[in-house]
C-alpha cells in the first residue's frame, strides 16, 4: 500500500537557536522543534524534568472531597475497598493506593470484574456484594466515570463512593461523593490526558499534603505509575512524561519484589519504555484477557521473592495462551478476510470460536494490515461482544452511532470500540455499517508517516544516535523520530523468520548500513540489488559482540527517483 511521506514544516533559524542553546545535535534540536516546543522553559522540563514540574494536585476537580473523606476513614479505621480495572492502568491504580494507604495505617480491600464474566467497569451484582461484606466506602480507580446507574443503585444500599477515573464523561455525572476526573468540562487541571494510575499518584500526592509527609511517600510508587502511565498509551508529554521519565530511573533499581521478579524473567538488558511496552505491559494485560486478573494484582503486591518468580513464570505462561489464541485467531480472520471480504471498505467478521479477551488486539493488527476500520465479533450462546479500530480521519465511535439499530451497547471513542450485538442482528448490522462505511470518504484515506527530518551520511553515527536517547521515553505523542535517507544502493536483501521480516545492507559511497524492516517480508521480491532506494526508518544502536553500529528500523521504503 502507498503511503504519504509528509514532513514537518521547518524553522530553520528556530532550530539553530535551540541547538545552541541547549547545546543539542542538529537532529535533536530539529525534533525538539517539531514537537512544537518554543519556550526555554518548556523545553528545559521537556529534556530534563524534575519532581519540582508535578502540578498542584488540589486543582483537580472534587480532590478536597475526596482527600477529606479518605482521611477520615483513616481516622475512624473504616471498611474501604478500592473497585479497579483488570488491565495494567487498573492494576497499577489498585497497588499504589492500597500501598498507599496501608503506609498511613488503614489496611484496604480491592475488587476487580473478571473480564470475561463481568466485563468492564462497575456493574450491581459486585456492588450487593461489597455492601453484604460491610464496606463503608468504595473508591474506584480507572473507572466509574460512566457507572452512573450502579453509583445510583450502591448509593441506595448506603453505599459512598468516590470515583477516580480518566475516561471522558457523559453529559452527566455520576452521583458519587467525589469525582475526581481531569476531563471533567469544569476541570481547572492544567493537564488532562493522566492515565488512571496518574490520577491516584495525585490523589496520594494530596493526601501526603494533609498529613505533612516528605514527598518520598508519595514518589517511592513512581515505578509503578510509569508502568500504568506507559502501558495505558496515554500522550507522554506534560505530567506524563515527567512520571515516565522518573519513573524508569526508578523501575531500574525497582523495590518492588513482584515487578523486579517480572523483569528479570523477561530478560530485558536495557529498561526503557520499550521494556514496559513490549515486555511487562503484554504479560500483566494477558492476566486480565484470559481471566486471572488477580495473579497481576498479586504479583505487585507481594513482598515474598519466591511467590513473585512463581506469579511471573504463570504470567510469562498466560502471555504464551493468549498469543496462541491471538496467532489462531489472526490466520482464521486472514481466511475469512481474503475469501471475499478483501474488496469492502471494512471488515466486519464473527465467529463462534474466537476468544473475545484477545479479540481487540487482532482487530488491531487487522486494521494495521488491511488500512481499514475492523470490527470482530465472538459469538456465544447467541449473543455477540467483540472489538473495533479505525484509521486516522474516520471516526469509529460516530460511525456506529448512525448505525445502532441492530446494536445492544457500545462505547468507545474514535480509534476504538467495544461493542455488543445479538447473534441474529449480526448480518443487519454488518450491512448497515458497511453502507455507511462505503458512502464515506474512507476510499481517499491514506496512511501518513510524518517524517522529523532528512539525514545524510554526516548524520550516521553512534554517538548522534545516542543523542537522541534524550527523547526517551518513547510513546503516544513522543514516538520515536523518523528520518529520511535518500539515495542509498541496495547491497543485499533477504527476507527472515519465514518471509515475515526484511533485512537489507544499504550502501551510501563508502558507508554500509544495515537495515530491518519488521512485517515488510512481502516486499522482498519488488527489489533487486543495486536498486536505488529512499528510506524512511528510525535510527537504532545495533549492539554485536561488544560492537556498536547505527542500523535502520524501517517503517517504508520506495525506489529513488
Amino acid at each position: 500500500m502507498n503511503k504519504k511521506w509528509e514532513f514537518y514544516g521547518r524553522n530553520e533559524e528556530e532550530v539553530k537557536k535551540v541547538q545552541e542553546e541547549f547545546n543539542l545535535s542538529r537532529l535533536l534540536a530539529t525534533i525538539i522543534v517539531n514537537k512544537g516546543l518554543k519556550t526555554k522553559e518548556e523545553i528545559e522540563v521537556f529534556l530534563n524534568p524534575t519532581r519540582k514540574d508535578f502540578h498542584d494536585p488540589y486543582l483537580m476537580p472534587d480532590m478536597k472531597i475526596a482527600v477529606d473523606r479518605i482521611v477520615k476513614a483513616i481516622e475512624k479505621q473504616e471498611k474501604v475497598i478500592i473497585y479497579g480495572d483488570y488491565d495494567v492502568d487498573g492494576i497499577t491504580s489498585i497497588t499504589v493506593l492500597k500501598k498507599f494507604l496501608a503506609d498511613r495505617g488503614l489496611q484496604v480491600d480491592s475488587y476487580i470484574p473478571n473480564r470475561l464474566d463481568e466485563g468492564y467497569g462497575l456493574n450491581k451484582a459486585a456492588i450487593e456484594k461489597i455492601v453484604s461484606e460491610g464496606y463503608q466506602l468504595m473508591i474506584t480507580v480507572d473507572c466509574g466515570i460512566s457507572g452512573i446507574e450502579e453509583i445510583d443503585y450502591a448509593n441506595s444500599l448506603g453505599l459512598e463512593t468516590i470515583v477516580t477515573d480518566h475516561h471522558e464523561p457523559a453529559d452527566v455525572l455520576p452521583n458519587a461523593l467525589a469525582v475526581v476526573d481531569a476531563k471533567r468540562k469544569d476541570n481547572q487541571y492544567p493537564f488532562n490526558q493522566l492515565a488512571g494510575v496518574g490520577v491516584v499518584f495525585k490523589l496520594a500526592q494530596a493526601i501526603s499534603q494533609v498529613y505533612n509527609l516528605d514527598e518520598k511517600e508519595y514518589l517511592k510508587f513512581l515505578d509503578i505509575v510509569c508502568v500504568g502511565t506507559i502501558s495505558d498509551i496515554v500522550p507522554l508529554v506534560d505530567e506524563n512524561r515527567v512520571i515516565a521519565k522518573l519513573g524508569l530511573k526508578l523501575v531500574e533499581v525497582t523495590r518492588n519484589v513482584g515487578l523486579k521478579a517480572l523483569l528479570n524473567s523477561i530478560g530485558y538488558k536495557k529498561i526503557d519504555s520499550s521494556a514496559i511496552s513490549f515486555g511487562v505491559a503484554p504479560r500483566i494485560n494477558a492476566c486480565g484477557r484470559m481471566g486471572y486478573e488477580q495473579e497481576a494484582l498479586k504479583l505487585f503486591l507481594t513482598d515474598n521473592v519466591v511467590e513473585a518468580t512463581n506469579i511471573s513464570k504463570k504470567l510469562n505462561d498466560y502471555n504464551k495462551q493468549r498469543q496462541d489464541i491471538e496467532r489462531k485467531i489472526y490466520q482464521g480472520v486472514l481466511t475469512k478476510i481474503e475469501n471475499g471480504e478483501k474488496d469492502k471498505p471494512c471488515i466486519v467478521l464473527a465467529d463462534k470460536n474466537w476468544h473475545h479477551g484477545v479479540i481487540g488486539i487482532v482487530s488491531s493488527k487487522v486494521t494495521e494490515m488491511y488500512y481499514k476500520p475492523s470490527i470482530l465479533i465472538c459469538l456465544e450462546d447467541g449473543e455477540g461482544k467483540g472489538s473495533g479500530r479505525s484509521i486516522p480521519g474516520f471516526d469509529l465511535h460516530e460511525a456506529l452511532s448512525k448505525c445502532d439499530t441492530y446494536i445492544d451497547r457500545f462505547g468507545g471513542h474514535s480509534m476504538a470500540i467495544g461493542i455488543s450485538v445479538n447473534e441474529d442482528n449480526f448480518e443487519k448490522f454488518k450491512n448497515e455499517f458497511e453502507e455507511y462505511v462505503n458512502n464515506s470518504n474512507i476510499k481517499d484515506l491514506i496512511p501518513i508517516i510524518k517524517v522529523d527530518e532528512e539525514v545524510t551520511s554526516k548524520d550516521i553515527s553512534v554517538s548522534i544516535v545516542n543523542d537522541l536517547n534524550k527523547l526517551e521515553p518513547f510513546g503516544e505523542a513522543n514516538k520515536m523520530p523518523v528520518f529520511m535517507y535518500k539515495n542509498l544502493r541496495i547491497n543485499s536483501i533477504r527476507a527472515l523468520s519465514e518471509g515475515k521480516h526484511l533485512k537489507l545492507t544499504l550502501k551510501d559511497e563508502g558507508l554500509v548500513i544495515d537495515a530491518i524492516g519488521f512485517n515488510m517480508g512481502h516486499l522482498v521480491d519488488e527489489y533487486l540489488l543495486g536498486d536505488k532506494v529512499d528510506v524512511l526508518g528510525n535510527l537504532e544502536i545495533n549492539s554485536f559482540n561488544g560492537r556498536e553500529s547505527v542500523q535502520i528500523n524501517l517503517k517504508d521504503l520506495r525506489k529513488s527517483y
